[in-house]
Formats: C-alpha cells, structure tokens, sequence
C-alpha cells in the first residue's frame, strides 16, 4: 500500500532534498556567470551545459525520493540527503573540469537510477530482507565472483587513460573497475561469515580457528590487489577486515595486529615498489621534487590554499592544474572554489553518515544487519578520509576515489548500491529500548569506538585543510611554481612599475584573459626582473608583488568584496620608483657590451636615480632565450649593482684621508707613478688617492689601526647588506685583520681570502657621505604607490641613515680629491683578483666613485662605475658624463 507523503520521514527528507537542490541550482547559475566574472565583461560566452547535469540529478533524485516514500516509509531520511548533495556536487563539480566527463557521470548517473528504482519496486519494504538475505546466503558466490573479476584484469585489464595499472575490464569507452565493488562484497562477505558463526550453537572458541576462511579470502584478495598495484585498494581492504571482525568479535588485538600488518606492508612495499616508495617521499617531503614526483601533491595543497576561507568561487579558480583533478584530486577541486568552508561542508556531511551508520549498527535487529552498516558506513567514510588525506598532505597518496562524488562509473554504482544497503537496514529497525541497550552494551561501546575513531579522522583532516588554506595559504601562494598567479595575471591588470616622471618601466595591457606584462626598457631586466608562467618571478616583480598584485594597499571591505564577486584580489597598484629614466638611458648605453654596474644616488635622501647591470637580458624574450641565459658564463641574470661583490683597491682610501684641509691638501712624493691608475692632477696627497695610486693609500692603510680600521668599514656601511626592494650580498666583518693592507687593497696578497669585497650600490652609499657631510643616507628606491582612495602614498624608508663623519671631516677630504674642471670630487681605482687551485684566474676591474662637492646649490649628488676590465678612462669618462648629466639636466 502506498506510503502517505507527509509521513515524517519523507518530510524531513523534502526538505533536506530542496535544500540541496538549492545549493546546486545557485552553484550552476555561478558556474554559468563564471566567464563574466573573471572576463568582468557581460559580453561573454555563458556556459550553460552543466544545467543538464542539475536537470538529471533533480529528475532522478526526486524519482529515488517517491520510491522511497512509497515502499520504504520507516527509512533514515537523512541518508538519501546527505549522499544526494554530494554526488550533485561531485557532478557539477566534474562537469566544470570537463564537459564530456560530466556528460558520461551523468550517463551513469541515469543507469544507476534506473537500476536504484528497479531494485527499490522490486525488494523495498518487506521484501527488503529478501534482498539482504540473497546477500548474506550466498556470500561465498558473491566474493568469489569479484575475485574471479579483479583477477581478470590481470590479463585482460585496461586502462582507460592509456598508461599507468591496467584495473579495469571493458572497450569501447565502457569501462568497469572490479576492484570498486569486490570491497562491498567483502563487507557481505565478513558480515554474514562473522553473524553465523557467532549465532551457531557451537561457535569456535578460538579467535583463530573462528577467522581462518576469512583470512584465507581475504589474503587472496589482498594478493590480487598487490598484483595489480592497487595498494590504496589493498590499504581499504585491510581496514575494513579489522573494523568488520572488532565489530563482530570485540577483541583490539585485531585492531592492534591489522595496525601492525599495514605498517609493516607499508615498509616491505617502500622497498620493493616504486610506486609506494615514490608517494611515501612525496608525503614525507614534497618540496624536494616539487615539479618532478611531488607535483600532484604540491599543485593539490596550492589549490587548498588558493581556495582559502571563501574559494575563487565556482568556475573561478583552476582546479585542472592539479593532474586527475576529477577523481584522486576532486577534494582539492572543491576546495579550491568553495575554500576552507566547502571542505568543512564535506567533512560536516561525512560526519553525518558516521552518525545515522552507528545509530544503524545499534537498532538493528540482528548481528548481520549491525555488522553490514558498520561495514558499509566504514568503507564509505574511511575511504573518504583515506583519499582526502592524501589530497592534504595527512597521509600518503593511494589514488582511490572520494565515494559519491569523484568521476567513475564503477564507484559511483558501489557506493550508490551502498546507500540502498543502508536505507534498507534503516527501515529494518528495533525501537531503541532500555532493555535492549542494557542487551547490547557491548556493541553500544563497539560503535562508540569505531564511529569515533572515524570522527577524530574526520576532524583532523579538517584541520589540516585549515592549516594549509588560513595559515600557510599565504606563503604558498607566492611560490615560484604556483602558476596560478600567472592565470590571475592574465585576467586582472598587474600595476605598472614606474619611473620618477611616470614612464612605465613594466606594464600590463590587453583584455581581462589576455592582458600581457611587457618591459619597454630590457636593459633594466636585472633590476625590475620579471614575472613569467613558466619561469616565476625576480627583482622588483617578486618584491613589489604584493602591490603590483593588489594584495596589499587597499582598504579591507574592497578586497574582500573583490574577492567575493570575482575570486581574485582587486587591480594591481601602480608603484612609483626614484629612478630617472634619462639617466638612466645614459648608463645603460655607457655599460652597454661591458660587464659591469652604475649606480647613482641622491646623496642627501638616498635615492636611487640609476642602478645599471651588465650584461642585461630582455624580460619580454625569456621564452627564447632562458636556457642560454642560465647558461651564460657572464651571468646575465644576475644584479651585479647589488650582489656583485668586488675587491675595493686603492678605492678606500679616500675615506683614510685625513680629515683637515690642510693634511689632505699637502704635498705628497711619489716614488713611481706606474701603480696609478691615472696621472694624479697635481702633488698633494688627496691628488694622489684620487689618481689611484697604490703608494699612499698603502701608507695611510700601515698608519691605521686594524680595529679602527673595522670600525670605519662597519661605519661605512661594508659589512651590512643594504635593506633594500632587490637582494643584496654582504661581506661579513671579520674577528680582526693581520695585515690591513691585504685586506684593504689585496696589493701585498691579492689571493688572499681576507680581501675585502662590497657591491657597487654599498660603496655609492659609503660614498655619499662625503657629499652629504658626513652623513650616509639609507637606499630608497621605491617612492610610493598610487592608492585607489589617497592618490599617491609615500611609502617609509626601510632602514635609519649613519653618521660616517662630521661635516668638518667629510668636507675636507672630498675637497682634497676634487677636480676643478669637473666642479666634482672623485676617486679612480683599479683592483684585482687572482683565482686559486683549481681554477687559475686574474680578474681585473675598475672603480669609479665621485660626487658634487661641499656647496653644491643643487642637488648632492654620487656616483659608483665598476668595469670588469682594466680601463680607467673608460670608467672616468662614464662615472663623469653621468655625473655632468645628473647635475645638468
């Protein structure tokens, strides 16, 4: 007789149902908004096909939920609920990776309804036992069949993506995995053995004697499995014996030795397989081969973090980036879209099967039914925990499906069969009373232990998933091989990066989905850097990114209303540099062809006006010329203006001078003039220094004390790496010096590992002390960023400016090295630097340092040339054309 509508059951069932269909039918419509969204354009090209997807899953749910109501009316009404959202979710979720998957799931979607409606008619209601019954009577029939199946792969297995374990059986794009319901005939198979054993009027007394057939069965299948490398099948299997024979025995030692087994089997395969030994090294460390080995379970953890507490949104984030993101990733899928909240939905939904399989187990009316839910309730949540372990990291990877929602045939029939299991049990029930729990006690605390230990896995991996979504998300993110930074680059306007007057030294243009970054200046490629797909990020690309990005610098409500609507942070701010682009165009044509490094600086505030490296290489050519940049010997990559580090020379000793105009201005005897580096412009001593010659800055070096002279190099800022956008290098100040000449000029022992060595941009801002009083300013570099509400905001300096000397030392020493026809004070100094064993080399370089004199009425300035070359003219005819341009433009 047909069951009334409005039972309860079938109430609370409706409206868990709409719910459901809710979610689903808003998640369709923001998948078919998805492309005006990221395009942020309505003239786009809606998606439309996977409302076909919600229309069979509605259709098909709604006729599950009339069968039900009309022959089982006493079933769990959140069962059909709980399984129904997430086998629509799985479905939408697969068809927005890809259309023809979503197509063929929602094929097997529709045989399964069919076959789930035949079944229902057929054994629902009373006859419900009828079907049971078949399962517990011919238990054997039923596991022997799936082995004889799974062993049929062995020889006639396939794999449907070409490669890889062959564990299915079919052709013609009809694929079955036996191996999927071979886990459900094993749950039969141990229930009805256990149930009529433990009923049998003379049970074995042994727990051996009572497991023997079992671990004979159940060994064979483990055997299968190992042969066909199905090791997170096999890891399924061993579970689900132990959780199955503790439900029916209660003895822990199972618990315990099946613990035990699967360490062990988890050893003996790390050193016979590589298939274990590849995904333990993955799980133990996947950052060693990020690109190589580890690349799912890197790509699945950035897509964890992409999502973050809200996701991109559906059809928002690139879930496909991460390989068979539609069966062993569909976790990570999920949370990439839906974030840290859609995961939480899973696990929460998870957690309720737990709860009506243990109320299950407890009212059923015999120790078969109670053994079968605990069984099917295991395998569907433990295989869940299993592979969304995976997917986060908590355990190793085994490839096995998310039940109800990954893509697969095979999985969704079994775990859907499953469901039926369960709803029949569920309209099988005893009235909970306080006899029978006092009866079954025993079973009471069975339940409690097994549904709790599947809770706290439940629990753990929820907060793993935050972890890595909230609180390492951010630092994930800006990993170089996160190419899903290049993805948002492409639909979201990256800031410019400027120069003083506004010219565009990188900037993005095009159409959101093709916008473009270009470099209209490549002899800027090691200052700016570059941000590629392919290749990540340098210089200022990486260090201004989180401005350039438009994650930081705007107000909070923008960015998360950004966020929300769209999945990606707001348009990139525009970043303002010191650089002056005419002079620069200047250095960088003076270096052009001559390794080497410029810098200039506004000795008063710090600011950098030049910075020029050579070589140089073309940012918007990387695709091209990558492998013979890595390659290049002159290191093309590298920013020799900051991490280059070269011997000083006779370059220090201007600052050895001493600091009165008369001692610095007096006359000085020259033995040779052949160690000079240019004929001095008159006989004083500073004349001399400022020539480069060796004799004088050799005596002021003996006439120094070593500690002193550590002291006036710490001053000088030499052993600290300037704080500063781009990376810096650094010497390191030693404990003391034997022989300060060494070690200033390396002319006693120019091989010796003590020599001095500092970067042209530490030496420009030593240097700008002795245009600035005394006084060496911090580097400023980055000048402010155009802020969406204030204009432009002036961004602070990043360190404290020194005093070197006063201005009654420095004035005098940069008056005695001036030149008067040149109205700058500066220095030339050449160096070298003698490889040893085993690579004999003898590198020569060139210094430059100069600067605008005390008095200057505009504005103070200081220049740095080194030329990895012997060529004083060459460096003094640079370091002064920029200089003379600098002081009139």
């Amino acid at each position: 007789m047909p069951a009334s509508p409005t039972s309860p059951a079938g109430h609370t069932e409706r409206r868990l149902l709409v719910f459901a269909g809710a979610f689903l039918w808003i998640y369709c419509l923001a998948l078919t908004l998805a492309n005006a969204a990221r395009l942020r354009s309505w003239q786009v090209e809606y998606r439309w096909v996977h409302w076909l997807g919600l229309a069979v899953w509605v259709a098909l749910v709604w006729l599950a939920h009339q069968q039900l109501e009309r022959h089982l009316p006493e079933r769990d009404p959140y069962l059909l609920p709980v399984t129904a959202l997430l086998t629509g979710w799985g479905l939408l979720t697969i068809w927005r990776l890809s259309t023809s998957l979503g197509l063929r799931q929602a094929v097997w979607l529709v045989l399964i309804g069919a076959v789930f409606t035949i079944v229902t008619q057929k054994y629902a209601g009373h006859t419900g036992d009828k079907l049971l019954g078949y399962l517990r009577r011919f238990k054997y029939v039923w596991l022997i069949s799936g082995l004889l199946l799974t062993a049929a792969t062995l020889v006639l297995g396939t794999n449907p993506l070409g490669l890889g374990p062959r564990l299915w059986l079919g052709c013609c794009g009809v694929y079955f995995q036996p191996s999927e319901p071979l886990k459900l005939l094993l749950v039969v198979y141990l229930a009805a053995y256990l149930a009529d054993r433990l009923a049998s009027a003379s049970p074995p007394r042994h727990l051996l004697a009572l497991l023997t057939p079992t671990l004979i069965l159940t060994g064979l299948a483990l055997l299968l499995l190992v042969f066909q490398r199905d090791l997170g099948t096999a890891a399924i299997f061993l579970a689900l014996y132990a959780v199955i024979v503790f439900a029916g025995t209660g003895d822990y030692r199972v618990l315990i030795f099946s613990f035990l087994v699967l360490i062990a089997a988890g050893i003996v395969g790390y050193a016979f397989f590589d298939v274990v030994s590849q995904r333990i090294d993955a799980w133990i460390n996947p950052w060693l081969d990020p690109s190589g080995r580890s690349y799912q379970i890197v790509q699945s953890l950035l897509a964890i973090a992409n999502g973050g507490l809200l996701g991109r949104g559906p059809g928002m984030g690139s879930p496909g980036l991460v390989p068979i993101a539609q069966s062993d990733f569909i976790f990570s899928s999920i949370s990439e879209e839906s974030g840290l909240l859609g995961a939480l939905a899973i696990f929460g939904l998870l957690a309720v099967l737990v709860n009506r399989g243990a109320r299950l187990a407890l009212q059923s009316k015999d120790n078969f039914l109670r053994l079968l839910a605990t069984g099917l309730i295991a395998h569907l949540v433990s295989q869940s925990i299993l592979i969304i372990g995976g997917n986060l990291r908590l355990l190793p990877l085994t490839g096995v499906t998310l039940p109800f929602v990954s893509y697969g045939g095979s999985s969704l029939l079994v775990s859907c069969f499953e469901l039926l299991c369960l709803l029949l049990i569920s309209a099988h029930q005893e009235e909970a009373s306080v006899l029978q729990f006092e009866k079954q006690k025993s079973h009471s605390r069975i339940n409690l232990l097994l549904s709790g230990g599947l809770l706290s896995g439940l629990v753990a991996a929820a907060l793993v998933a935050g972890w890595w979504g909230l609180v390492r998300g951010p630092d994930l993110l800006t990993r170089t091989d996160n190419p899903r930074r290049a993805i948002d680059d492409r639909y979201v306007r990256r800031g410019s990066i400027l120069d003083h007057h506004d010219q565009a030294l990188a900037e993005s243009s095009g159409q959101p989905g093709y916008i473009v970054r270009r470099y209209p200046h490549p002899a800027l490629g090691p200052l700016i850097g570059y941000t590629d797909p392919i290749y990540g990020q340098a210089g200022l690309e990486a260090a201004l990114d989180p401005y350039l990005r438009g994650l930081q610098g705007y107000p909070p409500l923008p960015s998360w209303w950004e966020h929300l609507l769209y999945g990606t942070p707001p348009p990139g701010l525009d970043v303002r540099l010191s650089l002056d682009l005419g002079i620069q165009a200047l250095a960088d044509k003076l270096l052009a062809g001559i390794p080497g490094a410029i810098v200039l600086v506004n000795a008063q505030t710090g600011e950098i006006l030049v910075m020029a490296s050579s070589p140089a290489f073309d940012a918007n050519e990387l695709e091209t010329t990558w492998q013979s940049l890595i390659n290049d010997p002159q290191a093309p990559l590298y920013n020799r203006a900051t991490m280059g580090l070269y011997p000083t020379g006779t370059l220090l000793g201007a600052f050895l001078l001493p600091g009165s105009q008369q001692s610095a201005n007096r006359d000085f005897s020259l033995s040779d003039t052949r160690d000079c580096a240019i004929t001095p412009a008159g006989p004083s001593l500073g004349a001399s220094v400022s020539a480069g010659c060796a004799q004088p800055v050799i005596q002021l070096a003996q006439s120094t004390d070593a500690v002193a002279l550590l002291d006036l190099i710490d001053r000088l800022g030499l052993y600290t790496a300037p704080v500063f956008p781009v990376e810096t290098l650094s010497a390191s100040r030693p404990a003391g010096i034997s022989d300060p000449v060494s070690y200033l000029t390396g002319y006693i022992d120019p091989a010796s590992e003590t020599v001095l060595k500092i970067s042209p941009l530490q030496m420009a801002l030593a240097a700008a002390a002795l245009s600035n009083g005394g006084l060496r300013p911090t580097p400023r570099l980055t000048i402010s960023v155009n802020s969406p509400l204030s204009g432009s905001v002036m961004l602070p300096a990043l360190s404290e400016p020194q005093q070197v000397f006063t201005h009654q030392v420095a004035d005098p020493i940069s008056l005695a090295l001036s030149d008067t026809e040149q109205s700058v004070w500066q220095v030339i100094a050449t160096a070298s630097e003698n490889g040893t064993e085993p690579v004999q080399t003898d590198r020569s370089y060139t210094w430059y340092m100069g600067g605008t004199l005390p008095g200057w009425p505009g504005v103070p300035l200081t220049v740095v040339v080194i030329v990895e070359e012997d060529n004083p003219p060459l460096a003094l005819d640079m370091g002064r054309d920029l200089l003379q341009l600098a002081m009139h433009p």
